[in-house]
């Protein structure tokens, strides 16, 4: 079985966010980890590959300091790391790295591909549907639960208070959730390997079947208008009553709000 894994670095949230004059992140300016829910990917990925011996190749596009994630990978126990990553490719929305992705993942032998259901840093969960898509095979998002069966994958697909359990014939996508696993650690042995390991390296040439015209900012259809590093919030309303008064304010303002 082989088993591809897209993960993105994102921004590390604690250490702040900055942006670029146009509105979009200033990723070489701050700290980064990988996607919570690509790791657990990867996890799901590593833990089918310990079950049936499968071959995991991880992907990522982004800077050339996004080789950091894939040798976290690496370390963890995928064994190869592509990185796609070329000036043309910036300031790219979901559209356009979907298309970057699957141009890259065309060159490769896969029977299954993980995608975490949403990043951290644009929460849109679009990216790995949209992979699919381009590449036409199904998808099966939000999964919570991942088995093998023959040629076929059986997915727990979290919904509401209740799940789906849904079966697609290889090649699929799915997308994981970060409440799918517990993703390993690194291994002290896995990082000195890792760190002495080549990751390929791929940049515009290398993606089949794309159209300039679909990639980077020209080729994103979404356009920020504007970008800001904190929401300011007001002070809000201050009072001073006694229990039963509070009790009675509180619940006329969610009556006001249609909350209750």
């Amino acid at each position: 079985m082989k088993i591809v894994v897209c993960v993105k670095q994102v921004p590390d949230t604690k250490g702040g966010v900055k942006f670029n004059p146009d509105g979009t992140l200033d990723r070489g300016a701050m700290l980064t980890i990988m996607n919570p829910d690509d790791k657990a990917g990867l996890e799901a990925a590593l833990r089918l590959k310990d079950q049936y011996g499968a071959e995991v190749t991880v992907v990522t596009m982004g800077l050339p300091k996004a080789e950091e994630v894939l040798r976290e990978a690496m370390a963890m126990g995928a064994d190869k790391g592509i990185l796609v990553t070329d000036r043309v490719l910036g300031g790219a929305d979901t559209w356009a790295t979907s298309q970057t992705l699957a141009g890259a993942i065309r060159n490769l032998e896969y029977d299954l591909i993980i995608t975490g259901r949403q990043a951290i840093d644009g929460d849109t969960a679009q990216v790995g549907p949209q992979i699919s898509e381009h590449l036409g095979i199904p998808v099966i998002s939000y999964a919570q639960k991942i088995q093998i069966e023959g040629d076929s994958v059986i997915v727990e697909r979290q919904y509401d208070d209740r799940y789906h359990v849904l079966k697609a014939k290889m090649p699929c996508l799915i997308t994981a959730l970060a409440e799918l696993n517990e993703p390993r650690y690194m291994t002290p042995g896995g990082i000195f390997d890792a760190y002495n390991a080549e990751i390929t390296v791929w940049g515009r040439a290398n993606l089949v079947d794309v159209d300039d015209s679909n990639l980077g900012l020209k080729g994103s259809p979404t356009q920020i208008a504007k970008a800001s590093d904190k929401v300011r919030k007001g002070a809000g309303e201050k009072v001073t009553l006694d229990p039963t008064e509070s009790v009675d304010y509180i619940v006329d303002k969610l009556k006001a709000k249609h909350v209750i």
